[in-house]
């Protein structure tokens, strides 16, 4: 149901989903930080060069979801901090909570 989805989702097909998200790179560590301009925050602990920010920025929600980065695709925002991520991975998702601190 779209009614679960946190603030940050929108179902954009069967099993794919668009994550809005506002990164902080260059963090001591990675972790959620609560909302942001209406996007999900997340700070990084990468560098904003080289695509560092946006590689750990896959690699951390893949981590939060329980799913492999590979299911995960950088759909806009390859030079900003406001990101849209393509989650490819089934209805049923551990959504992170804004609130969660990087459960």
């Amino acid at each position: 149901m779209d009614g679960d989805l946190p603030f940050y989702a929108t179902r954009s097909a069967p099993g794919e989903f668009r994550v809005e998200i506002w990164v902080q790179p260059g963090a001591s560590k990675s972790s959620l930080a609560g909302e942001y301009q209406g996007r999900l925050k997340i700070r990084v602990a990468a560098p904003a060069n080289d695509n560092k920010a946006n590689k750990a920025l896959i690699a951390y929600f893949a981590a939060l979801l329980g799913i492999r980065q590979s299911q995960i695709e950088l759909a806009s925002g390859h030079a900003a901090r406001k990101k849209t991520l393509l989650v490819r991975a089934g209805d049923s998702l551990p959504w992170p909570q804004a609130t969660d601190g990087g459960r």
